[in-house]
Order: structure tokens, then sequence, then C-alpha cells
């Protein structure tokens, strides 16, 4: 259940801190019964990064594939092993 807390509640810095590494979700932020900003930990934030670019990777995949861009899987291993050394 995502956590909501006011704005006056962010001078409570290490309380806020220590919410957001307990809860491994990011905390919601309101000012004046509003959604204002929201925090999380700094893991939470990368891993979260990683998830978006997979996504977009994949959704770039799905685009060339819808556009006939494709090579056989042979060609993409061999070139991949070129430009990561394998």
């Amino acid at each position: 259940m995502p956590q909501i807390i006011p704005i006056k509640d962010l001078k409570n810095t290490s309380e806020i801190s220590e919410k957001c590494h307990k809860s491994n979700e990011p905390i919601y932020i309101t000012k004046n019964g509003y959604g204002d900003m929201v925090i999380m930990s700094m893991e939470i934030y990368e891993q979260t990064m990683r998830l978006l670019s997979v996504y977009r990777d994949i959704e770039l995949s799905e685009k060339q594939a819808e556009n006939g861009q494709v090579m056989n899987a042979r060609s993409a291993l061999n070139g991949m092993r070129k430009k990561y050394g394998l």
C-alpha cells in the first residue's frame, strides 16, 4: 500500500529516509491535500530506471520488427560477440 505523507513531515529527514528504505516503494508527498512529489531510495530509483530502460528496448525492438528491420539470430549473436568481446 503506498505511503502518503504531507509536505510538512519532510522536516523529519532521518525518519523519511528510513521509511523509504524499509518500504522499497516510493512515498507520495502531498501539499494542501494534493499530490506534489514522490521520493524513493536510490536503490529503488536505480532499479526503476533499469526496468524502464528494458521496457524502452522492448518497445524499440517491437517497432523495428513491425518495420521489417530484423536479422537472423546467428547474425545478431555474432554482432553481440564482436561488440562485447565474447
